[in-house]
């Protein structure tokens, strides 16, 4: 029988397309047996596991124009855009909340990638081997110089996107033999070098991190990697990839909700659309 892993890209709120997919299948009764995610793509992934469709649109609904969540006023107040804290605190246990025995519980493994700031290079937290996945949930969408580093194991960790956006070869390499891909840019998108002046404020910033300079520098190079593999993956059949049908226009951090629904209803769309072929994939 085979083994069928789910892989999320991140992309902050242009994750509502991830989610109108993730929960048209959740409706449908896909079960996969492991899931990675990558920063929005690891908080969207949580309502996988956890078995709660429609919650990730819920909460950016919701909370996008509450200071509270998303706003300049959390770098001033905890040194990050969204506030993690509000999210994993008071909006998981009371307003919108968490399942989380049944997230602890499900078969399904999940992984939340961030990367090693002493490294440069990806960790890889499993629910059933981590002290805290939520902390390496936390890590996996810290954006740099958006959000401080946090402490996964015992490391300094940010963002996983910097060190790997989609990790489909590392759902073949643990022996998934079904791999679904949901990136959350168009077809085709490559993302701009990094420019000079941002790259000096990362070399000053980070000056006690050179190996997340690094990486930070080689993103968009080793991104264009990543899809062009993605590609040739996808044309020889040993993976399923959902994409959005144009060029996304939401931001990292959207507040137009009229725009965030739209993506969100493009994602079950486009999923409902390949639906017929992603059933003979999983079924194959």
């Amino acid at each position: 029988m085979s083994k069928k892993a789910l892989v999320l890209e991140g992309g902050s709120l242009r994750c509502m397309f991830s989610a109108g997919a993730v929960d048209l299948m959740m409706e449908k009764g896909i079960a996969f047996d492991g899931l990675f995610g990558v920063s929005a793509g690891a908080l969207t992934g949580v309502n996988y596991v956890s078995n709660q469709p429609g919650r990730t649109a819920d909460v950016n609904l919701s909370f996008v124009n509450d200071k509270r969540y998303l706003g300049v006023r959390n770098l001033v107040l905890h040194r990050s855009l969204f506030n993690f804290d509000f999210l994993f605190g008071e909006v998981s246990d009371t307003l919108i909340p968490l399942d989380r025995e049944a997230f602890a519980n499900s078969p399904c493994r999940f992984t939340a990638i961030s990367t090693n700031c002493q490294t440069g290079q990806p960790m890889f937290s499993e629910k059933s081997e981590s002290p805290d996945i939520y902390a390496a949930i936390r890590a996996s969408a810290s954006l740099p110089l958006m959000a401080p580093m946090v402490q996964v194991d015992g490391v300094p960790c940010l963002d996983g996107g910097v060190s790997l956006s989609i990790p489909y070869e590392r759902a073949l390499v643990e022996g998934y033999d079904k791999v679904v891909v949901i990136t959350t840019r168009e077809h085709g998108y490559r993302k701009p070098p990094v420019s000079r002046p941002a790259a000096r404020v990362y070399a000053r910033v980070y000056r006690r991190y050179p190996e997340l300079v690094k990486a930070l520098l080689r993103t968009p190079r080793r991104y264009g990697q990543e899809l062009d593999k993605l590609d040739h993956l996808e044309a020889q059949g040993k993976v399923f990839v959902l994409r959005p049908p144009v060029p996304v226009t939401v931001s990292r951090a959207e507040k137009d909700t009229d725009k965030l629904r739209a993506l969100y209803q493009q994602g079950i769309d486009t999923c409902q659309k390949h639906w017929d072929a992603l059933a003979a994939y999983l079924d194959s």
